[in-house]
């Protein structure tokens, strides 16, 4: 539980950092980078402990897979949230097919 915590709170992090700069397009670029390497600068904080805690319990597909549905989801949330963009059916279905790559990642074959 500890390393889905973690990774969710670092997505949180990067998707700021990767997307919260979009609402100050007027701002200058160089700030928007040098903001968002601060705040990515704390998304490591989490990542890197998350992916050292789950290593064992999980295998390294199983942490990438766990990391982009988490990222899907934070990602969701945000551009509806923040970016005040609908979340189109077209999205959710893109989303299902993701869910489905997690069954066919975890499933002992």
């Amino acid at each position: 539980m500890a390393t889905i915590i973690l990774l969710t709170i670092s997505n949180i992090f990067m998707t700021i950092a990767w997307y919260g700069h979009l609402k100050y397009r007027n701002s200058p670029l160089w700030l928007a980078i040098l903001v968002s390497w601060l705040i990515a600068s704390l998304e490591y904080c989490f990542q890197v402990p998350a992916n050292r805690i789950g290593y064992g319990q999980f295998n390294g597909a199983q942490l990438k897979t766990i990391q982009e549905v988490i990222t899907l989801i934070v990602f969701a949330a945000f551009s509806v949230i923040y970016l005040k963009e609908p979340l189109k059916w077209n999205y959710l279905v893109g989303f299902a097919f993701m869910v489905m790559a997690v069954f066919f990642v975890f499933k002992k074959f």
